[in-house]
C-alpha cells in the first residue's frame, strides 16, 4: 500500500480501498484495520461480510469526500430511513468482529481439510473465510442439485466453486456439510 500511495501522490490521485472484507484481511494478516488503511483517502466496507449484520455498508473519508458521497448517493436514489436497528447490528459486529471472524476462518480451514479428502475435489489454499475448489467430475450442476436437495445451498454448473463461512455457521454445520458432500459424490 505504501508504494501504491506514493504513485497516487506523485500523480495527485486519491487512493480508495473497496474493503468489503477488510476485517477478514485484518484477522488473517494479524494486522489492525487502521494499519491496513493508514495510507488511503477513502474506504468502504460491508457490515454483512464477516461482521454478521443483515445488511449495510460504511464509507469513510474526509469531510469533503463524505459531503460529495452524500450528494451522489441522493442523486442516484440511495439511502435508507429509520435504519437504527440495522446500524445497531453493525455496531455489534464492529465491537465483536475479531472473535467471530477468527471462528469463520477456522471453520473455513476445517471445511477445506475435509474437502481435501475427496479425490474428486481440488481445494485451493484457504486464507480467510472463503474456500475455493475445483471439481473433477463430469457434471458439477448435478452435484449442486444433489446438495441443494439436502439443504446445502451452494455450487453451480461450473467446475470452480466458492463456499464462505460466516456468522451463524458452527463446526457441526461444517461436519454435516462434509457428510452431505460425501453422500452426494458417492451417488454421482
Amino acid at each position: 500500500m505504501d508504494s501504491v500511495k506514493q504513485i497516487c501522490d506523485k500523480h495527485q490521485l486519491n487512493l480508495h480501498i473497496d474493503g468489503a472484507r477488510i476485517f477478514n484481511a485484518s484477522v488473517a494478516l494479524e494486522m489492525p484495520v487502521k494499519e491496513l488503511t493508514k495510507n488511503v483517502d477513502s474506504l468502504t466496507f460491508c457490515l454483512s461480510k464477516g461482521l454478521g449484520a443483515p445488511i449495510g455498508s460504511v464509507i469513510v473519508g474526509n469531510k469533503e469526500f463524505i459531503s460529495q458521497a452524500r450528494k451522489w448517493r441522493k442523486m442516484v436514489g440511495g439511502g435508507m430511513r429509520q435504519a437504527g436497528i440495522i446500524a445497531a447490528a453493525g455496531i455489534v459486529g464492529m465491537n465483536n468482529h475479531y472473535s467471530q471472524i477468527s471462528k469463520d476462518h477456522n471453520n473455513a480451514k476445517l471445511f477445506s481439510e475435509g474437502m481435501n479428502k475427496f479425490k474428486e475435489i481440488s481445494v485451493e489454499e484457504v486464507q480467510t473465510n472463503l474456500v475455493f475448489f475445483k471439481l473433477n467430475i463430469k457434471n458439477p450442476g448435478l452435484l449442486a442439485e444433489k446438495l441443494q436437495s439436502r439443504n446445502v445451498l451452494g455450487g453451480n454448473a461450473g467446475f470452480r466453486w466458492r463456499f464462505a463461512t460466516h456468522y451463524g455457521i458452527e463446526e457441526s454445520d461444517i461436519n454435516e456439510t462434509l457428510n452431505i458432500f460425501e453422500e452426494s459424490l458417492k451417488e454421482l
